[in-house]
């Protein structure tokens, strides 16, 4: 599937889970539901990138240096939107009422993990 279609997907999911929050709540999640949606795409493909790749490289400062493993971009971004990525599903969470977080944390159990 590409990324566009992950990511639509990943909107869909969360605008289910968010449904029944008040008008006013809404409002505030839309923003977040579209950046966290963004960010797990982008993850996965952070993933599958590090996973064929690794998190380091093989890295030379001159042709005369001997070279050095050093932390891939790559690993650097992943790590800090993973981050980001955790902070906004925290948010949205934080805005469920307790008995729908409890039902969710359940059938994301059920369902794999959510993936």
């Amino acid at each position: 599937m590409d990324k566009a279609a992950r990511i639509k997907k990943e909107e869909n999911k969360l605008k289910r889970i968010f449904q029944d929050l008040p008008e006013n709540k809404k409002r505030t999640v839309e923003g977040l539901i579209k950046r966290a949606a963004f960010m797990r795409a982008s993850l996965e493909d952070f993933e599958e990138d590090l996973d064929k790749n690794g998190f380091v490289e093989e890295f030379r400062q001159g042709e005369k240096q001997e070279p050095y493993e050093r932390k891939r971009p790559t690993a650097d971004l992943y790590n800090t939107m993973n981050t980001s990525y955790q902070k906004i599903i925290k948010q949205l969470t934080d805005l469920l009422p307790e008995e729908k977080k409890e039902r969710d944390e359940l059938l994301d159990f059920l369902d794999g993990g959510g993936r």
